[in-house]
């Protein structure tokens, strides 16, 4: 095994960066020439590759030494292993015909939008893509332009458009909308959500799908869902969230899907506990993910049915309020396995979490919100129990206090995951217990938490040194000490978001600076009593990646300045309302930072088109730009930024910057006029 991949990477190796065989791509077919240029530009696979091409043009044509050499099983192999971003499998499509087709029978996944005619879209994707097991339909995604070409169909009146689709015909990274002849021509209009039609092509031509994502596809009902049942009897995985299905379709699940392990029913209103317990009668053997929210329909009679078939459970989300502890308990005391439990059931009391630290002793992730009708008893019982336990989450839980948090101390030493939000009366010293408990924390969130102070995160800061991230949200009692003691103890710091934490100033983020060398997504948002010194420490010794400095108003040029200098590797960058910003700052980053993806300069009133000119001169990539309220930029510099950046997918700017309809389409994006 180890000698045949080494074969294949030197194969992979030698395919994409010898040059001497860059000339040998020639095609020995006249229909393939007919398709494709004679010799194939492979900078569409490397960019770094300089194409040498022959002195004499017709001295390689017919010696497709690649093409002749490997068979198509290896090729597929070698496709297998690339790095798996659709634009390596798109790149390889466009070498020649023979790799098209055998690209397009190795793709696995495909993640489609709104289309704006999905069923014919849908078509179109079965058509070419015959080997498909996993597909993801979310119609929440943005509409790709051009979308008003969509809403009524006139095949003849764009030729352009007609031959600009041809001649992307060939890669299925073009798949676009624009598919006028793929529906009936007594039609004037269409439809702009999936279908039962659509899922029955997809169900018809991908038998052997195993995972089927319908995000708010709300034209689907039970009778599409049928068919996908009935012809795809290997799905393992179907998430429904927001699909107005009814007990047939899901029983129809139950019946012919016996390997499903994985089922979401978020917001689907139109079942009862009817399908939920066919579903339960037919594939319950397999089940190990079951997520509930929002059926109002469903209740307690349900859950026992879950509680006795689905004995395999590993994971359940439940949300609602027609849910109590009867349901709750036949699931914890029927399901052995469940290893992760999120409940948001304002009806469930201390019974039914006193029975998860009973008899849920493999749970290993509990999130609990928006609790008000159990006590410290509930986590004393998990804590005493549920010794695996790793990730906890308490939103909203108000009658919780410090001796929940010093319970799951002293039994689940393993903690790496914490998030305390809007829990009123846990204080510092259940989060210091944490602290002394749990050296293996890596992540903690503590949003909203006005009554922990200081010293329960310099216990974190002595005793938890594998902290990777830490989060603050309006905790009023944390200043510059907490955060001094975090950076001298948790120096494998990596992320550090703080906001609205009005004690933490410059002493606390330079200690992060000169500590955390491993940093590279800082926010500090709305912090007051942070400027430039704080930013000079972090460009001086971090490497960041991502910025966000929203709103803190003593940071000014200096800061900026640094950070374009020390942190080359920046991609995401948010100054809005930086009252001191200027052009200076801008220039800096362009200079500093070319690899700037994300950019947001809201209300940055000093900023000119004269810096956005100096910082698009070599940041190149960028991506998307917000420039809200920024009144010395001017059209101009709106022109200027759209188009020296050729990925730009978005720009947000006010309506009166004068800039035409017309310009509002980018090559795949789009400007953003508020108006």
């Amino acid at each position: 095994m180890f000698l045949k991949n080494r074969i294949l990477f030197l194969l992979f190796i030698y395919l994409f960066s010898s040059r001497h065989l860059l000339p040998h791509f020639s095609y020995a077919s006249a229909a393939d020439a007919s398709s494709f240029p004679c010799e194939c530009d492979l900078r569409t696979l490397n960019p770094q590759i300089t194409v040498e091409r022959p002195k004499s043009p017709n001295r390689m044509r017919g010696h497709d030494l690649i093409n002749t050499v490997l068979p198509d099983e290896l090729i597929l192999e070698i496709f297998r292993r690339l790095d798996g971003f659709k634009s390596s499998c798109d790149a390889c499509s466009l070498v020649c015909r023979r790799w098209l087709n055998l690209e397009r029978a190795s793709r696995r996944t495909l993640r489609i939008g709104a289309t704006g005619n999905p069923d014919a879209f849908v078509r179109i994707v079965v058509r070419r893509f015959s080997a498909v097991r996993n597909v993801f339909i979310d119609e929440r995604l943005p509409i790709s332009p051009p979308f008003p070409s969509l809403r009524q169909r006139s095949p003849r009146s764009n030729p352009r458009k007609r031959r600009s689709g041809k001649k992307n015909a060939g890669s299925s990274s073009k798949l676009q909308c624009m598919i006028e002849d793929s529906t009936s021509e007594g039609s004037e209009f269409e439809p702009f959500s999936l279908s039962d039609a659509g899922l029955t092509t997809l169900a018809k031509g991908c038998t052997r799908l195993e995972k089927l994502s319908l995000i708010w596809c709300s034209n689907v009902t039970s009778a599409g869902l049928y068919s996908i049942a009935e012809n795809c009897r290997t799905l393992k995985s179907l998430d429904l969230q927001g699909c107005y299905i009814n007990d047939q379709g899901l029983a129809a699940v139950g019946e012919f899907c016996k390997q499903l392990e994985d089922l979401n029913l978020r917001f689907c209103e139109g079942l009862t506990d009817t399908g939920l317990v066919e579903l339960a009668l037919g594939c319950g053997k397999s089940l190990k993910s079951l997520s509930i929210a929002a059926c109002a329909k469903i209740t307690d009679t349900a859950l026992e049915a879950v509680g006795s078939y689905c004995a395999s459970l590993q994971t359940l989300s439940l949300d609602s309020e027609f849910i109590k502890n009867q349901g709750v308990l036949a699931v914890v005391k029927g399901c052995r396995s469940l290893k992760a439990l999120k409940l948001q059931c304002i009806n469930v009391t201390d019974e039914a979490l006193q029975a998860v630290g009973a008899y849920s002793l493999s749970l290993e992730l509990l999130a609990l919100y928006s609790f008000q009708r159990f006590t410290d008893r509930s986590l004393c019982a998990v804590g005493n129990g549920c010794m695996k336990l790793t990730n906890l989450t308490l939103s909203d839980c108000y009658f919780l206090s410090d001796k929940s948090l010093e319970a799951i101390a002293q039994g689940c030493t393993g903690l790496t995951h914490l998030e305390v939000n809007g829990c009123h009366n846990i204080g510092t010293s259940g989060l210091a217990s944490i602290g002394r408990s749990c050296p293996g924390l890596s992540e903690l969130a503590l949003l909203y938490c006005q009554r922990i102070g200081n010293n329960a995160l310099l216990e974190v800061g002595r005793g938890c040194t594998l902290l990777q991230a830490l989060n603050l949200v309006d905790c009023s009692s944390i200043g510059d000490d907490a955060i001094y003691n975090i950076a001298l103890g948790c120096r494998n710091l990596k992320e550090l978001h703080i906001r609205r934490c009005y004690e933490i100033g410059d002493k606390g983020i330079i200690a992060v600076g000169q500590n955390c060398k491993f940093l590279t997504d800082l926010s500090l948002r709305f912090c007051d009593r942070v400027g430039d010194d704080a930013l000079i420490a972090i460009g001086q010794c971090c490497s960041l990646r991502h910025l966000n400095v929203s709103g803190c108003h003593r940071i000014g040029d200096a800061g900026l300045i640094a950070i374009a200098r020390g942190c080359p590797l920046l991609t995401y960058l948010d100054v809005s309302v930086l009252q001191n910003l200027g052009d200076i700052a801008l220039t800096e980053l362009g200079e500093g930072c070319p690899l700037l993806k994300d950019l947001v300069l809201s209300h940055c009133r000093q900023i000119t088109d004269v810096g956005l000119a100096h910082l698009v001169k070599r940041c190149t990539q960028l991506e998307s730009c917000h420039m809200v309220y920024c009144p010395l930029v001017t059209a101009a510099g709106v022109a200027t930024m759209v188009s020296s950046c050729m990925n730009m997918r978005r720009v947000l700017v006010e309506k009166w910057k004068g800039v035409e309809e017309k310009g509002r389409e980018m090559e795949g994006g789009e400007i953003d006029l508020l108006r």
